[in-house]
């Protein structure tokens, strides 16, 4: 035909645009996902900010059980019984499911209560054997004092104890439970790096900061899948 041409596009340059007209097509949408998930990093980073040592409350003349819970005895001779502050700041704030009555028998190493975030639950164990005397009933109507005031207002029970020279043996005072929630937070972080990479390992740059350092309030970023190895292979993991 008169005035016709016909151009075979694989003997020109029109093969090559094609390759990069359909990587371009897959590229954008991989780059906005990587750039919304990046965004959305940093505003988790931004809102929780650091969990280092140097924030944490330590106060000498309390004793700290292995599992993040504190005692201290009153001239009453009742325990006061509650959560230390590195627990606290792992978990963020959190609700009581489950508090015990006035009146009751406890044993350690028995539940004593449970916290909620979200529908993510965490079981905390007696540190000490008795009866327990009060409940501190204002966490159920401000549960924030646990957050604000963990070893004043933010008590959870006092409880008469029946074997606390026996039982406090095993707590750690005064520079030990200092030296005691410095390794603590180690742990917290190698315990990360492995769960982490088994349930979440999209998240795993979420809960750091730049610089390496934890953000404050970790488990509140992570799923319940987490919060259940929290809760038996550190919080639990020696039965108490």
């Amino acid at each position: 035909m008169d005035g016709f041409s016909y151009t075979d596009i694989f003997a020109t340059k029109g093969v090559e645009y094609i390759v990069v007209i359909t990587f371009l097509t897959l590229l954008i949408p991989f780059w906005l996902l990587l750039n919304k998930q990046g965004k959305i990093s940093r505003q988790i980073r931004n809102v929780l900010g650091n969990l280092s040592f140097n924030i944490l409350k330590i106060p000498q003349g309390l004793f700290y059980g292995a599992n993040h819970t504190w005692m201290f005895m009153e001239k009453s001779g009742a325990a006061r019984v509650g959560l230390d502050d590195l627990l606290l700041h792992i978990t963020g704030e959190v609700k009581f499911c489950k508090l015990r009555n006035p009146g009751e028998l406890i044993s350690r190493g028995e539940l004593m209560t449970e916290i909620d975030q979200n529908n993510k639950h965490l079981s905390i164990l007696s540190p000490v054997s008795g009866i327990i005397v009060a409940t501190n009933i204002r966490l159920t109507e401000n549960p924030s004092l646990l957050n604000e005031d963990p070893y004043g207002n933010g008590w959870i029970y006092k409880i008469k104890p029946s074997n606390w020279i026996e039982e406090v043996k095993s707590c750690y005072f005064a520079g030990e439970a200092t030296n005691w929630s410095a390794r603590e937070l180690e742990r917290f972080r190698d315990f990360l790096a492995v769960t982490t990479k088994i349930h979440t390992p999209e998240t795993s740059m979420v809960i750091l900061q730049d610089g390496g350092e934890l953000c404050d309030h970790t488990l509140s970023a992570l799923p319940d899948e987490i919060w259940r190895d929290f809760e038996t292979e550190f919080l639990n993991l020696e039965r108490i």
